[in-house]
């Protein structure tokens, strides 16, 4: 408990000028704005460390996206290594593996999968492989081609997975020598437009969150092979809800008993139960995220609260979350943050 430091990353389109860093005090259950971490263009998505001694950062620079890696001091300030771009549209999201010896971005315009090796003086070298997606899905007007959405490490470390919302598909690799190897794909209903993926912490599941159907898509996850299958589909919007909407985040309390998956036109965070050993779920509660346009949420260190990042709105709102229930609490914190689209805590180290 105490002062827990997040960043978030935003949309410089407008008034923001890059990544901003906050405080979340969980004793007063309030969050306060820092100020400006890192001047950038376009950082929409951030990824941290474990060891919380680097950041990474998706960026724009003219006509040029990539990839921009930073340092964190004792108080949380970002010191900018360097970056590697490259001509094209920026990436969608970056992540890095456990152990903080690998980089991969995802790019959505692009459709492509990149991988950096991290390098401690620069912060990452040059991209030592790209996959490039092919094909296309349901959807004419969104799913045209390709459009890798998602780009991770399995908790394990062994696998990378790569979620394609214009193919429908999910990939998985495993990494050698800096080159990607593709191992399987496993292929979701046309139209579904998959967006993000979760893993249970404890058990053999993972979630995955649609963008186009606003479903969550409940997958068994075989660790002796690597590969996936689908358990269930379930809406994650609220029933008397009948506009347009997209799915965006979705996460998992620690314990692996609560997901939480948020829509973009409901602007609503569907509260869902897992079922003990089985992974299915069932739908606990609907919340308003008291703003417009939900790109992104995330739980804190501590797992009692709950922060919404309202893009098209520019707050951010505190919730509190009750452990036992899952439901949320909307609290009387709020942020004012233009364009926010990411939200990531510094982890806390037992």
């Amino acid at each position: 408990m105490g002062l827990h430091r997040g960043y978030i990353g935003t949309y410089t389109k407008g008034e923001s000028e890059g990544i901003y860093s906050f405080t979340l005090d969980t004793e007063k259950k309030a969050l306060s704005l820092e100020g400006l971490a890192a001047k950038l263009g376009n950082p929409t998505y951030l990824a941290v460390s474990g060891d919380n001694h680097h950041l990474y950062s998706v960026m724009k620079r003219g006509s040029m996206g990539g990839i921009a890696a930073f340092s964190i001091d004792s108080g949380g300030q970002l010191n900018e290594l360097g970056d590697q771009v490259s001509e094209g549209a920026p990436p969608c999201y970056v992540s890095t593996d456990q152990n903080n010896r690998l980089v991969l971005s995802a790019n959505y315009h692009r459709g492509t999968v990149d991988l950096y090796p991290v390098s401690g003086a620069s912060g990452l070298t040059h991209v030592s492989d790209t996959d490039r997606h092919e094909g296309s899905g349901g959807d004419p007007g969104r799913q045209e081609g390709p459009h890798v959405h998602f780009a991770d490490f399995s908790p394990d470390g062994k696998l990378i997975i790569a979620i394609d919302l214009g193919t429908d598909q999910l990939t998985t690799y495993k990494e050698g020598g800096g080159k990607l190897i593709k191992e399987d794909v496993l292929s979701f209903a046309p139209g579904t437009g998959p967006r993000h993926i979760i893993f249970h912490p404890t058990a053999p599941y993972a979630y995955v969150m649609s963008e186009l159907s606003s479903e969550v898509i409940v997958l068994y996850f075989d660790t002796s092979t690597g590969r996936f299958s689908i358990v269930q589909t379930i809406s994650a919007l609220p029933d008397d809800f009948h506009g347009h909407s997209q799915g965006s985040a979705v996460k998992i309390s620690s314990d692996g008993r609560f997901v939480y998956a948020a829509n973009r036109g409901a602007d609503s965070i569907a509260v869902f139960r897992t079922e003990s050993g089985a992974g299915r779920l069932s739908l606990v509660e609907q919340v308003s995220t008291c703003g417009n346009w939900p790109r992104d949420f995330e739980l804190d260190p501590s797992g009692q609260f709950l922060v919404t990042a309202n893009q098209n709105s520019g707050n951010l709102v505190l919730f509190e979350r009750d452990a036992a229930t899952g439901r949320l609490e909307k609290l009387n914190s709020s942020l004012s943050v233009p364009d926010p689209v990411c939200i990531k805590f510094l982890y806390v180290n037992d």
